[in-house]
């Protein structure tokens, strides 16, 4: 599928977290967050690792006591993908990771104290150019606004982040994202359509709680989809109660459909009927299990006939149309060869693995050309 994304993003301005950029015309940072003990050095730098081969651009990490704190020194030094240590309340523990390098702070500054812990927390945050990402939810709104509005609402979300985001402006800090999520895809899409034209900064999307694998997939795809539709949204995180592995796919499928990210292989695949001539759903099961380690972006259709089979094909890198006696392989939108069904996935994954090596290899002669 050969173009582009209609979307018109936001403009907002451009932060650094660690070597990633979020906003401006970077692309769409994708995040997930640890669950391990943070005290678990092991654990967490094992699953931290994990995360930035499924394709994490940005990692959280919960930063909940001072002995944490310890521990993400040595966490730190054992990975290379960009930190956020997520604090709350305690300004000491924010002074201590960001004397450890953490590359993002996730803390409200109207939470940790008075102004002169607060001033201690932006001043360390200035000196050593670390982004603060304000994060509102809607579970945890202020005592005065959860009395003001008699429950959570969009405008509430909004009048708790620019709160923050004044004590921020207050001293010259300039250098942050900001969040406002709900379990409610209503009431967060509301809030950053509220915030989107308030403040220049990036904002960083989420549906919080959403729910399981499943349930929260689809809800994290309807809110997302129409605020990324909006133009709106610098990196996301989708929350799951699952495998965080699976936020980071969730999250670039999302982003593939939107044709906002082209990372890894995007895949279109029919679901099947009996007009098939082969088995579609095990076929399409077994490759992407095979496949989850190539970030290469690749179009691949796997259409089990030839209804729709032939015209998909022609339209992305690498396609396979059902047929009897055999089935048709596409390259580059152009019939190939004809595969059997007997070792049609080690055929195909076979086939998949060229074509990224080709592409790879273009790819590196055109940067070696510049």
């Amino acid at each position: 599928m050969k173009f582009e994304s209609p979307i018109i993003r936001r403009k907002s301005k451009q932060i650094w977290v660690g070597n990633v950029p979020v906003g401006g015309d970077a692309p769409i940072a994708v995040q997930s967050m640890t669950n391990t003990e943070t005290c678990d050095v092991a654990a967490t730098v094992g699953q931290i690792n994990a995360l930035q081969l499924a394709g994490a651009d940005i990692v959280r990490v919960s930063i909940p006591t001072m002995e944490a704190a310890e521990a993400f020194k040595q966490i730190k030094s054992q990975t290379t993908v960009p930190l956020v240590a997520d604090i709350h309340f305690d300004y000491k523990i924010a002074l201590k990771v960001a004397e450890y390098g953490v590359d993002c702070l996730r803390i409200n500054p109207g939470n940790i104290g008075k102004e002169d812990r607060i001033k201690a927390v932006i001043d360390c945050a200035k000196e050593k150019n670390i982004p603060i990402r304000i994060g509102v939810n809607a579970g945890s709104l202020e005592k005065d606004l959860q009395k003001k509005y008699g429950e959570p609402t969009p405008e509430a979300l909004v009048e708790s982040a620019m709160r923050h985001v004044n004590i921020l402006r207050s001293h010259d800090f300039h250098n942050f994202k900001v969040s406002l999520k709900a379990s409610d895809v209503f009431m967060t899409v509301a809030a950053y359509r509220m915030i989107a034209d308030q403040i220049e900064q990036p904002l960083h999307l989420g549906i919080t709680e959403a729910g399981g694998f499943r349930s929260g997939a689809v809800k994290s795809s309807v809110g997302l989809g129409m605020l990324l539709m909006d133009g709106i949204g610098d990196t996301i995180r989708i929350s799951l109660a699952a495998d965080p592995i699976e936020e980071i796919k969730v999250g670039y499928d999302i982003l593939r459909s939107l044709r906002l990210r082209s990372k890894g292989i995007n895949f279109i695949a029919c679901p099947s009927c009996s007009r098939q001539n082969f088995d579609v759903v095990s076929t399409m099961n077994e490759l992407e299990g095979r496949l989850e380690d190539i970030n290469t972006a690749l179009d691949v259709a796997i259409i089990g006939c030839v209804v729709n089979g032939p015209g998909e094909a022609k339209e992305v890198d690498l396609g396979l149309t059902g047929g009897s006696p055999n089935n048709l392989l596409y390259l580059d939108g152009k019939p190939h060869h004809k595969v059997g069904n007997e070792g049609l996935v080690d055929e195909l994954e076979r086939e998949i693995r060229e074509q990224v090596r080709i592409k790879e290899s273009l790819e590196e002669q055109l940067i070696a050309k510049v």
